[in-house]
């Protein structure tokens, strides 16, 4: 076992005493050592009952005869860090969280390990560390929020953003947006749409990596408790059978998480998150698959923000589970893949039921053709420009409209609500990728301004920055290259007509190559505006072919 390095012979009698210090019995230390990553705080709402999960863990591990040790892992509430320079460090914490991990496990020879998630960096920066360390590991995430009520209709963290955008309009009265901040968040647990921590929830269940119901559960029922002491036990049975993330994390298992994604609609950041797991298992998925999945997977469910169902819902109709044997109706998944189960993938759904229809369309009646995400190209793109179609009314699929200029998210969201912006505009706000932010903040805020003013249907927003699962609209973020090293979005100016093209998956401003030839002639680059501690250090650059952020300052230079 790894942790004999730790535990046994002459050598190690200086360690043996370090563990006696820790207060581990003989029994306990003749045992395999199991570390437990708990993402337990108390500022993230997603975090705050992982303390309850990860004692539930402790037991699993204990009752199949393992040593459970626990040790932390941070996590950023994106919603708490939104609006202000608490932003530009969200995305790089996913590198944080990989490599720290990566050092705990490797530093003290973990035989297994239970990853604990469940909000937006968190869950992906694991995954990537398990990747890396590829000992038998398990996850069980912290389960998503149940849905509030206003007005006698489920609401969730969206409709909190899109208030404040509706009082700015003169909308809506500040006694009203104050009965929103009371009852739209009503517990603990990630946002109860199908945003980012709640899709790669789902993902991590599709990949095989988390038991069945890992996405769904919601974090207040106790089901998520028995989950956890399951998945406690069962880390000791792959531990057991030498059951490895290398042999659950294939390529296969990663085609099949771009296709459950395109079936139930997930955040945009899935197409950031993705390929960076699959980096680090040694598997490259360039992002020009993804509109070849799309065209053949129908998207069958439509989760809050795209519709008025949420994860309580999916859950109750049969979950993940019930997605994917939907989908194996026509052979769109890769069946003989192994997960943390000990089954294949066809034995876990074969016998789930679609309970609700109206959450999970089946496969012959999808709300799509096409899947819920959709990679655009361009001139504008011509690395990628990522947008939720699914999320996208009919009218704004194909639109055309003046560029509307903005060098950063702020001066976007001022002129939004000073009524600057009219139907049929494109806002494209630039310099906030990775590097030109830096670190690529998400663009919820001016989602949510756009909406609040009534806009939703009519204005379009371009960045090559990063939205929000939370984001609707015709919203296409994720643009690249970015403005930062001369892309082409650093090109566009005031009144251009750019072309928007979903069906076709285009992307582009009406100018010719000649002109756009002359204008990066005149380009300048800009300075990152880093100016704290951290940001000075590193900043995240997300290169053309999506391998995930890199921590070095020279990228910068």
């Amino acid at each position: 076992m790894n942790s004999d390095h730790v535990k046994k012979g002459m050598q190690q009698a200086p360690h043996r005493s370090l563990f006696n210090a820790l207060g581990y019995t003989k029994e306990e230390m003749e045992r395999p050592l199991v570390g437990i990553v708990s993402s337990y705080n108390e500022i993230v709402p997603g975090h705050m009952n992982l303390d309850k999960i990860t004692q539930a863990v402790k037991m699993g591990v204990a009752m199949a005869g393992g040593t459970p040790v626990v040790f932390p892992a941070i996590a950023v509430c994106d919603g708490i860090a939104m609006g202000h320079t608490g932003m530009k460090y969200s995305l790089v914490t996913r590198e944080l969280i990989a490599d720290s991990t990566e050092c705990m496990a490797k530093a003290h020879q973990f035989d297994a390990l239970v990853m604990i998630p469940n909000c937006d960096k968190n869950v992906p920066g694991l995954l990537m560390a398990a990747a890396r360390i590829n000992v038998p590991t398990v996850f069980v995430s912290g389960g998503p929020m149940l849905a509030g009520h206003v007005d006698g209709r489920k609401r969730s963290l969206s409709s909190m953003f899109e208030a404040v955008g509706a009082y700015e309009a003169g909308k809506m009265t500040a006694e009203k947006v104050e009965e929103y901040v009371n009852k739209v968040c009503p517990t603990c647990g990630s946002c109860s749409g199908m945003y980012t921590a709640n899709s790669m929830n789902c993902m991590t269940e599709v990949l095989g990596m988390g038991l069945q119901g890992n996405g769904t559960i919601p974090a207040v029922y106790s089901e998520r408790i028995r989950l956890a002491k399951h998945a406690g036990m069962k880390v000791m049975e792959l531990l057991k059978n030498n059951v490895r993330p290398s042999d659950i994390m294939t390529k296969k298992a990663f085609l099949n998480c771009l296709t459950v994604d395109m079936a139930l609609g997930c955040s945009t950041n899935t197409m950031l998150h993705l390929p960076a797991i699959a980096h680090e298992a040694g598997v490259e998925l360039n992002m020009d698959i993804a509109n070849e999945i799309s065209a053949k997977t129908p998207n069958l469910c439509h989760l809050a923000p795209a519709g008025p169902t949420y994860m309580e819902d999916l859950n109750e109709a049969g979950g993940v589970y019930a997605v994917m044997n939907e989908l194996s109706k026509k052979g769109l998944l890769y069946e003989d893949q192994i997960t943390v189960t000990g089954k294949t993938v066809g034995e876990n759904i074969k016998d789930v039921r679609n309970l609700n229809p109206e959450v999970i369309r089946p496969i012959d009646n999808p709300y799509m053709a096409q899947g819920g995400i959709a990679v655009l190209k361009g001139n504008i793109a011509p690395d990628t420009g990522i947008v939720k179609q699914s999320a996208v009314v009919p009218e704004m699929m194909v639109h055309e409209g003046p560029a509307r200029v903005f060098d950063c998210e702020e001066d976007a969201i001022k002129a939004i609500k000073g009524g600057d912006i009219v139907p049929g505009d494109v806002v494209v706000i630039r310099y906030e990728g990775p590097k030109g932010g830096p670190g690529m903040r998400e663009m919820l805020n001016p989602t949510s301004a756009i909406a609040g003013m009534g806009l939703g249907d009519s204005v379009a927003l371009i960045t090559d920055g990063r939205f929000s699962g939370a984001s609707r609209g015709a919203s296409i973020g994720h643009v690249s290259p970015e403005a930062a090293v001369g892309g082409p979005i650093a090109l566009i100016e005031e009144g251009d007509i750019i072309k928007i093209d979903i069906p076709n998956n285009s992307l582009n401003v009406d100018v010719t190559d000649e002109e756009l030839a002359k204008r990066k002639e005149k380009w300048q680059p800009r300075e990152p505006k880093i100016t704290d501690g951290y940001l000075r250090r590193y900043a995240a650059l997300v290169t053309s072919g999506n391998r995930g952020a890199v921590l070095d300052v020279d990228q910068l230079k």
